[in-house]
């Protein structure tokens, strides 16, 4: 099994930048939070929410010909385990045609969209940071849909759902496992 470093390695050989990073970063967070809410195992997890978006940079298009569907090309010629390509296959459906099965793909597809907008949220606040967002105030944005626009709630309701968790309890998991992270997202208010 392909290490942390591993994947840390191949997200910056791929994806200068620093936000996208950072989203990758979000994403791995809130995947080990919902692996050790499931009992399950945290590193594949992890690798999954980390590595997802690492093609996205190079092919930004979600396409047949391109995002996930290089990025898994590229995982299988560097020898990536399947399972592992299968759960970032299994995030964008609509062009790669793998179903959302196991937890670890429903956990991911439900991640993604809220971690952006969980950043989002954050970047608005006067201090920047991750540790004065509540959940009362992500649904007070989420209400807004110019606020974040591109950021579909449908999809972070559909993932919640797909995932069994009620929607609060699912944005505040997100939330806590970004806060968690706050100094290396460039979210703990250190960066005014």
């Amino acid at each position: 099994m392909p290490t942390r470093e591993d994947a840390w390695a191949l997200v910056c050989e791929f994806t200068q930048s620093e936000n996208l990073r950072r989203h990758m970063l979000a994403v791995e967070a809130a995947m080990r939070a919902y692996a050790r809410y499931f009992g399950e195992d945290e590193e594949s997890w992890g690798l999954v929410g980390l590595l997802h978006d690492f093609d996205y940079e190079r092919y930004p298009h979600v396409a047949p010909d391109g995002h996930p569907n290089q990025g898994a090309r590229i995982l299988r010629e560097r020898g990536w385990p399947e399972d592992i390509i299968r759960s970032i296959l299994s995030h964008a459906t609509e062009v790669t045609g793998v179903p959302r099965v196991t937890r670890r793909d429903k956990a991911l597809f439900a991640v993604d969209e809220l971690t952006g907008l969980i950043t989002a949220v954050a970047l608005v606040r006067p201090d920047r940071s991750l540790y004065s967002v509540t959940v009362d105030s992500i649904f007070k944005k989420w209400k807004d849909r110019r606020f974040a626009a591109g950021v579909n709630r449908a999809d972070i309701e559909r993932g919640a759902a797909e995932l069994g968790v009620p929607l609060e309890e699912h944005v505040a998991r997100v939330l806590e496992a970004m806060q968690g992270i706050a100094p290396i997202l460039g979210l703990d208010g250190s960066a005014r």
